[in-house]
């Protein structure tokens, strides 16, 4: 995957790739001229008391120095250039891929996880072509180049290198095998640690009501420790590597010194050869060196590209129609049909056999227990899930079939945990119409009953509103949702569950509002209060995934034993008869 990653994605970028092999193979050609310009001054100038063969190589030496620093400058920034595109590139795609995915896709990935694979795995894969770009492909250049030049000065002492680069390259097979399967490791503890972290952040209010902080510290410490235990299995293989690595390459400096100077001895080879010799060596093993500490990182770069791989090749249950329909011929109009819903794996369906119907301007109002299966019932008219039998059909098209887009658009939906951005109450608003202007932005806070503690804001519509909304009050948020909702002008409002934060006056004046002011919207009203829905059109009574009952309040009162068990529980027995 890695490969087919890097092919995929330097692709738009092989001009840049160009430039390094061109500058590196430059970088490398004047490193390796360089020792045996050094052994000239040392058999043809030093050896005789040549003063200006001395100079004369000497300034060749310097200019090629000075192009080689040139040549490496420019290879590394064509190399961080690419790189750092790459980088930008895939953040880009793994996030209008999970940008496209259904709640099941992101629940079964979980956040946490898709959080790492488009920061940290992607920042592993991008470390990696910085690297290759800048050593992995200089080190084989060094490294063939110095095993021919030095060949070139004594033959009779190559054997060395024969010994020393096979026992370098076994050294690092056996260690990085080891590496791999720890980096898998290791990544994976990494989404625990952003799993825990994330969960104890988003519910700190929680683990401080129920004196949870000693649990909880314990919990992340041991996610912690985990990660902690793994990295430090890896820590010490590359403890072991480097030792190893420096063992081998001084043992054989001592080698080519030892039997290099019996040969100057018997006058087979120069002092200057002997010191190009070594050089070449060093070169050589400088170049597997650095080959060794990329194949180090390219098992981690590997699982990293795996894993993003995942995210991209991961089917969305959302589906794209091939010949999208984009106008609606009944505006406003919801139908649910033999509608069924089931979980994958899961033993039973969380709605069977769901059919009613909502006409323009319309309020149906759906009620049952706990668990009756009421969010995920208008989760399926946005289509942020997809029914697994029967149809639901918006504005007279099956939402299947209907450009995802030009659904939304005609769909308002306030959720159940209403959420704000970082921003202004403005730019909260405008998420809904960015095109609004500040008269209607107040209109719809003036619907939604939130004009009043809006002005009273420090700076009104540009009062500043943190991450998640959680310097307003959970009323407040509610309202600034609801008005959200309403600025986007849709066909079609569904509120999940969204009164359920607002005391009874204001709930009431807040659904008085939304019936004078958007008389032509239809409204699909998930309620737990019953006072919420006693003036709804029709009304909806859910009973473990089933419709139950349908009709106005007066008439379930009279011919539904659950909707009259619900009333009675709410607003007495007096008010269920």
């Amino acid at each position: 995957m890695l490969f087919k990653l890097l092919v995929r994605y330097l692709k738009p970028y092989g001009w840049l790739l160009a430039g390094v092999l061109v500058f590196q193979f430059a970088s490398a050609l004047a490193s390796l001229f360089l020792p045996s310009l050094n052994a000239d001054i040392i058999d043809n100038g030093v050896s005789k008391g040549d003063t200006d063969y001395i100079w004369h190589t000497g300034t060749i030496m310097l200019i090629i120095s000075f192009g080689q620093i040139v040549a490496s400058i420019i290879a590394t920034f064509f190399a961080a250039r690419a790189a750092m595109q790459l980088g930008r590139d895939i953040r880009d795609d793994v996030f209008e891929r999970v940008s496209g995915f259904s709640e099941r896709e992101v629940t079964s990935f979980g956040a946490g996880s898709l959080i790492t694979r488009n920061t940290n795995d992607v920042q592993q894969v991008q470390m990696l072509t910085m690297m290759a770009a800048t050593f992995l492909v200089s080190a084989p250049l060094l490294a063939i180049g110095g095993i021919i030049l030095a060949v070139r000065q004594s033959v009779s002492l190559s054997w060395l290198i024969a010994v020393a680069v096979p026992a370098l390259l076994i050294v690092a097979a056996l260690i990085i095998g080891r590496m791999v399967p720890l980096f898998r490791s290791y990544q994976e503890r990494l989404d625990g640690v952003n799993r825990v972290m994330r969960e104890q952040l988003t519910g700190i209010r929680v683990i401080r009501a129920f004196v949870r902080e000693p649990i909880e510290e314990e919990r992340f410490r041991d996610a912690n420790t985990g990660i902690m235990v793994v990295g430090r299995r890896v820590g010490s293989l590359f403890v072991l590597l480097f030792p190893i690595v420096m063992l081998i390459l001084n043992v054989t400096v001592i080698g080519v010194i030892w039997f290099g100077g019996m040969k100057v001895d018997s006058g087979d080879v120069q002092i200057g050869t002997l010191f190009a010799f070594m050089q070449y060596v060093m070169i050589i093993l400088s170049g597997v060196l650095m080959a060794s500490f990329m194949t180090m990182m390219i098992p981690r770069a590997a699982v990293s590209a795996d894993r993003i791989g995942e995210v991209l090749a991961a089917d969305a249950s959302l589906k794209r129609a091939d010949r999208p329909v984009t106008q609606f011929p009944s505006e406003g109009a919801v139908e649910f049909v033999e509608a069924t819903f089931s979980y994958p794996g899961a033993e039973h369906p969380v709605l069977s056999g769901i059919s009613f119907s909502a006409a323009k301007g319309e309020t149906v109002a759906i009620v049952g227990s706990t668990g009756a299966g009421k969010t995920t019932l208008v989760s399926l008219i946005p289509r942020l899930f997809d029914v697994t039998g029967g149809s639901v059909m918006v504005g007279g098209v099956d939402v299947r079939d209907a450009d995802l887009d030009a659904l939304w658009r005609t769909i308002g939906l306030v959720p159940q945990r209403p959420f704000l951005f970082t921003g202004t109450v403005a730019s909260n608003l405008r998420f809904g119409r960015e095109e609004s202007t500040d008269a209607e932005l107040w209109h719809a806070l003036e619907i939604a009953q939130g004009s009043d503690f809006v002005a009273q804001m420090e700076g009104g519509l540009d009062a500043r509103i943190s991450q998640g909304g959680t310097n307003v009050s959970g009323g407040q948020r509610q309202r600034l949702a609801i008005a959200r909702a309403i600025v986007h002008n849709p066909q079609i409002l569904v509120f999940d569950d969204s009164f359920s934060a607002l005391d009874l006056s204001t709930d009431a004046r807040l659904r008085q509002a939304l019936w004078r002011e958007l008389p032509e919207v239809t409204k699909i009203v998930v309620a737990q209060r019953v006072s919420t829905i006693t003036d709804a059109d029709r009304i909806v009574v859910l009973d473990d995934g089933k419709v139950v009952g349908l009709g106005t309040h007066d008439q379930l009162l009279e011919t539904n034993d659950t909707y009259r068990e619900i009333v009675e529980s709410q607003l007495g027995v007096e008010a269920g008869r």
